[in-house]
């Protein structure tokens, strides 16, 4: 789908390509030579063998050149990749303890005022897109008050390599996103434990603790948090996917050089073989993502690979 929709966008995929390599002084019978070398797509060929190239060269890793930036696109994806990894999965690591720790209190005191001010808050993060806190954070803390940088993902001045000076400046320029992306998901992940430690409290296992005089602590954590949180194991490598696309618009804000930062870039430079190996890896890791919680959900619960579903 994602090749057809690039083919489908004004100009198509080589437009570009063509006015630049013209511009550079290639004669124009050899253009299409030319794209075919740097894409390893053959532009003249039906559109059936232009799909069997394309997936060829993905076998193979080779995602052809990036137009505007005139680099391997596996090269551009390879260095960008990681920076985005790594905003997602601190954020919803993050986003999911604060979420399970919060939610877990409130089943338990279902009806109190912590319960109902969560609740509140909760609800009122979730009708707030996470870009708004973004930019909230970037004018007030960054801006105004310059207590973190504005873009980046380290100090200029800083060379890249294994130093605490270098960690340091990472996680300065990380937190803000990572706080935003965070902030922005924390709120339904709340609500679900909430429901679902609500739904295992109502389990016989639970009242026979309770019977047998067990703290309320060791209830809390050992019997309701551990099978509420649960279900929610699934929608976390789900939520870890969806999010890696969804660092289009935060990248953009903080101009954090990931994955979603590159794609912009792609889509405002018209660059279409960039923009397919932004799309393929997003795409990938879901799949991925959906796969792993697929075969491994069983493990993670026993109950499911035994037929219980009601609890142990």
């Amino acid at each position: 789908m994602s090749f057809g929709l690039i083919r489908l966008l004004p100009g198509g995929p080589f437009t570009q390509l063509r006015l630049q390599l013209i511009r550079q002084g290639v004669p124009v019978e050899q253009v299409n030579a030319r794209i075919e070398a740097l894409q390893n797509i053959r532009p003249d060929a039906p559109l059936w063998q232009q799909y069997l190239d394309y997936l060829i060269g993905v076998v193979q890793l080779d995602f052809g050149q990036s137009i505007s930036l005139n680099q391997p696109v596996a090269e551009v994806v390879a260095r960008a990749l990681p920076w985005t990894v790594f905003l997602v999965v601190t954020s919803t690591l993050l986003m999911f303890a604060g979420g399970v720790i919060i939610g877990a209190v409130q089943a338990y005191w279902e009806g109190s005022t912590f319960d109902k001010l969560a609740s509140s808050g909760s609800i009122l993060v979730m009708a707030v897109p996470y870009f708004i806190f973004a930019v909230i954070f970037l004018f007030f803390l960054a801006f105004q008050l310059q207590l973190f940088p504005t873009g980046n993902a380290a100090a200029r001045d800083i060379e890249a390599g294994i130093s605490l000076d270098y960690f340091a400046s990472v996680i300065h320029h990380a937190i803000l996103p990572i706080a935003a992306f965070t902030i922005g998901g924390i709120g339904s992940t709340a609500l679900s434990m909430r429901g679902n430690g609500i739904q295992v409290l109502g389990q016989e296992y639970v009242e026979v603790a309770r019977l047998r005089g067990l703290g309320d602590g060791r209830i809390a954590t050992r019997y309701v948090a551990q099978n509420a949180i649960l279900p929610m194991y699934t929608g976390l490598l789900l939520l870890i996917g969806f999010r890696l696309g969804g660092t289009v618009v935060l990248e953009q804000i903080f101009s954090y050089p990931g994955l979603g930062y590159y794609l912009i870039a792609a889509v405002n430079a018209n660059d279409y073989p960039l923009m397919m190996g932004c799309f393929l890896v997003i795409t990938v890791t879901l799949v991925v993502a959906v796969t792993i919680a697929d075969l491994t959900y069983s493990f993670i619960d026993p109950r499911i690979s035994t037929g219980d579903a009601d609890g142990y």
